[in-house]
């Protein structure tokens, strides 16, 4: 059943500004031997680690929106956190450097995790970004307060630098920040809404989207944009970070912001933030061998290559599903990839490993 019709939520959409920022449609294709391997429903693709921004992925999807409302807002500088290899964080960057606007970027690095050039922070050093890492305590993730509160002062060190800076929330997910709106998410209503239109045209229906889900923003737009135009179609976040609880407070907020931003006038059930916390494995950016082996299995069977922090779990869900039959071959699945590629070369030491045991 549909709220209202795709065309209605494009014109919604249409009433933000966003900037020219990605290859878009991204590519959207069956993925012919994982669907006869794993021998349950047709599974399909989304490629948004092909947005074509730096080394691609869901970040600059949202970022079409934010930097817009940078330039709208007159300001030259964005300031914005995350771990020691964000994918965000370099996106953001490269956005930021396109555009003309100075990126500052605040990374939390994990007690004995080594600071070197490599992945995204040897790309967010070849942008030229102004780094500033923070170190992280033992056996402890930095929290949203800590981080924040880092963020303020260097706000108040870019404005004695002669900047007129933006704060960025992290993941440009949610309303924080210099960010009033959640553009993030909205960005991915608009991700939702072009998917749809690429089965449409091919004359498809999908049951299920399977994603990894890290700040909410990704997961909140698709749920949005499925309950718009087609309410039958199930979204399914897999965590890489938190717990079921904790993160589906925070993506049906998300929700609830995108809703009022694009007046939307429906109601969301709490049953359609469907957030799989059992695949976080050891940990955030923790790689196991489990992640190694389905990193593998898909580039063998598809010559794709996934991330082992996000989209390597979200594989090994969808895998699962298909083996615990709650996905058969009466659904068709939509992989959605979100990117986060360069978080193979950092990690290339352990994956070896486990790939040679």
């Amino acid at each position: 059943m549909a709220h209202i019709a795709s065309c209605e939520l494009r014109k919604k959409l249409d009433r933000f500004g966003k900037v020219d920022l990605i290859y878009a449609p991204t590519p959207f294709a069956r993925l012919e031997n994982m669907t006869r391997e794993l021998g349950g429903p047709e599974i399909y693709i989304k490629r948004d680690d092909l947005t074509g921004l730096a080394f691609g992925g869901n970040k600059s999807r949202k970022l079409q929106y934010i930097i817009h409302d940078i330039i709208d807002r007159k300001c030259d500088a964005v300031i914005t956190w995350a771990s020691l290899q964000s994918n965000w964080c370099l996106q953001t960057a490269a956005a930021a450097r396109r555009y003309g606007i100075a990126p500052i970027l605040l990374l939390f690095s994990p007690v004995g995790v080594p600071e070197e050039f490599d992945g995204n922070l040897l790309l967010d050093h070849i942008l030229d970004a102004d780094i500033h890492i923070q170190k992280g305590e033992e056996g402890r993730i930095v929290t949203m307060e800590e981080a924040e509160a880092h963020v303020e002062v260097l706000m108040r060190q870019a404005m004695e630098w002669g900047y007129t800076p933006y704060h960025a929330p992290i993941g440009g997910s949610f309303v924080g920040g210099s960010m009033d709106r959640p553009l993030g998410a909205i960005g991915y209503v608009e991700g939702f809404l072009e998917l749809y239109d690429q089965a449409q045209r091919q004359g498809l229906s999908f049951t299920h989207v399977i994603h990894a889900s890290g700040s909410g923003g990704t997961q909140a737009g698709l749920v949005v944009g499925a309950a718009a135009v087609d309410d039958s179609v199930h979204i399914i976040g897999i965590s890489v970070s938190e717990g079921r609880k904790s993160y589906t407070a925070l993506v049906k907020g998300i929700c609830l912001d995108t809703m009022d931003a694009l007046k939307l006038g429906f109601d969301l059930p709490d049953e359609k933030i469907d957030v799989r916390d059992d695949y976080l494995q050891a940990g955030y950016g923790v790689v196991t061998k489990e992640v190694c082996e389905i990193l593998r299995k898909t580039a063998v069977l598809e010559g794709i290559y996934l991330d082992p922090v996000y989209t390597g779990k979200a594989m090994i869900a969808l895998t699962d599903l298909i083996k615990k039959g709650e996905l058969t071959r009466d659904h068709r699945a939509v992989f959605y990839h979100t990117g986060g590629t360069a978080a193979l070369f950092p990690h290339r030491k352990t994956i070896t490993s486990h790939l040679t045991d």
